[in-house]
């Protein structure tokens, strides 16, 4: 009778546990697919760095110099730059340029990086542009 007892309970213990870790894995995850009312993560964060560098690019039309302004126009995309608490900031700026550090356009590197300085401040900021295979073309302190 005993063994009963345990048997049961173990079976009743494993059907709750199971129970809830569906439960868990079907709340609060992040919903995908083409039925879903809710844009995935995926395009909030699209958007995020889309107005990350529509406002990066306003500042340089606003304030940079001409060469300044001609580089920026191959901005792709800029991430990091919203969150800043001066202890150790990172921004990253992407371009549609090829060659990385020491390709033909790291001087465009360097002015996009140049004016991303003048547009934000941190006390301990780094500002990395990349082209568009993922190569470094330039970085500096911000």
């Amino acid at each position: 009778m005993a063994k009963g007892k345990i048997l049961g309970g173990i079976i009743i213990g494993v059907i709750a546990i199971g129970g809830c870790n569906a439960a868990m894995n079907n709340s609060g995850g992040t919903k995908t697919g083409t039925d879903s009312a809710e844009p995935a993560a995926g395009a909030a964060d699209n958007k995020n760095t889309a107005s990350q560098a529509g406002e990066f690019t306003a500042c340089v039309t606003k304030n940079g110099t001409p060469t300044e302004k001609a580089a920026v126009k191959h901005v792709t995309k800029v991430t990091g730059a919203d969150k800043r608490n001066d202890i150790l900031d990172s921004a990253e700026v992407y371009t549609d340029f090829t060659g990385g550090l020491a390709g033909p356009h790291s001087g465009e590197g360097k002015l996009i990086a140049t004016a991303f300085t003048s547009c934000y401040e941190s006390d301990n900021g780094l500002v990395t542009v990349y082209d568009k295979n993922g190569q470094m073309l330039s970085n500096a302190q911000f």
